[in-house]
């Protein structure tokens, strides 16, 4: 497990921490004559103990103050998913039912009932990376390529708010495929296209998506949410209306089909049937991808000075056992040296 700490520069005062070895907290006594204080190892040993003990609690506050933790890296693993920019229409006809009027009731709008179903979908997909984007008269980044899940969710609740009337498609496209890295080869990249209306696509932009789709190496899903008695994608048109000014979803599948990428086409026209087409495309993108997880952290700072707290107990415990030596026993201090003296130079 990798540790590490939140302000490096605060362990500069570590060199604190010697201060216990170069003066001591204690109370210092006079003695008259030390060569009557024999030698003991004990004393020693204690104070020796106590200097430790306070450079450690010193060692422990600082490490504290800077902030530890443990864990927290990034690691690369392998799953099964792909990058996955959800396009969604904005367009005010999102907000009326599959049948073309507003919503009463119990009913759904196209953008709620697309809401919860997608909902769904990101949450099988635990591994994918995915972008948000919207469009209606100009194009929206809603949310960059990601894959906390939360923002992911976030974005797409929004997708239901009232837009404006005109659905501009193309831009849209451009959005959704500039969010890509174009120099990674080894990541799959996947534009869910979701609208209720096609748009006519001048020929010049036309060009440039093309090259912009071979560019990038993106697959697209059309999901196309058809109104009750509006034109679909695969209607056979009626005698002069094969242009794309009469027909323009018929004539934006047909482009689709020439841009020489993988592209599915799916037309819903009921929430049922959405479902179902968000579950082939479930089916479909199952690719191996390499993706980076970050690792969860763990605080260290209580444990630093729960440890600090040891050291400094045990200077407080020394602290408070303190003798001080008053005038009266340094007095009887100095009379039992003068009785010691005479008995030595008797026995010498």
């Amino acid at each position: 497990m990798s540790l590490g700490v939140d302000h490096p520069w605060v362990l500069v005062l570590l060199l604190l921490a010697v201060l216990p070895w170069l003066r001591s907290p204690y109370r210092r006594t006079a003695v008259g004559a030390i060569a009557v204080v024999p030698a003991d190892r004990l004393s020693t040993w204690l104070r020796h103990g106590l200097r430790g003990a306070g450079a450690l609690a010193i060692a422990f506050i600082v490490l504290a103050l800077s902030g530890p933790y443990a864990g927290g890296r990034t690691v690369s693993r392998v799953g099964t998913g792909a990058q996955l920019v959800l396009l969604l229409d904005r367009s005010g006809s999102m907000n009326d039912t599959f049948a073309g009027r507003t919503p009463a009731g119990a009913e759904e709008s196209k953008a709620s009932a697309t809401k919860r179903l997608l909902r769904d979908f990101i949450g099988r997909r635990p591994h994918d990376l995915f972008g948000v984007a919207a469009f209606s008269t100009a194009p929206m980044l809603v949310l960059p390529l990601t894959d906390h899940q939360d923002a992911v969710l976030a974005a797409v609740n929004a997708s239901d708010r009232r837009g404006l009337d005109f659905t501009n498609i193309a831009r849209g496209l451009g959005m959704a495929l500039s969010m890509f890295a174009a120099d990674r080869p080894d990541e799959h990249h996947v534009i869910l296209l979701v609208s209720d209306g096609g748009a006519v696509i001048d020929p010049h932009v036309q060009d440039q998506l093309r090259a912009a789709f071979a560019r990038y190496r993106a697959d697209l899903y059309f999901l196309f949410l058809r109104t009750a008695g509006s034109k679909g994608l695969f209607d056979t048109p009626a005698p002069g209306e094969d242009t794309p000014q009469a027909m323009p979803e018929r004539f934006l599948h047909l482009y689709f089909q020439t841009l020489g990428i993988p592209y599915h086409a799916f037309q819903a026209e009921s929430p049922q049937q959405v479902e179902d087409a968000i579950r082939q495309v479930d089916a479909l993108e199952r690719y191996p991808i390499t993706y980076t997880e970050r690792l969860p952290r763990h605080d260290l700072t209580g444990w630093a000075y729960a440890l600090a707290c040891l050291p400094t107990l045990v200077l407080l415990a020394a602290k408070l056992a303190e003798a001080r030596i008053t005038p009266r026993a340094q007095a009887t201090t100095a009379q039992a040296t003068a009785v010691v003296s005479p008995r030595r130079r008797d026995a010498a």
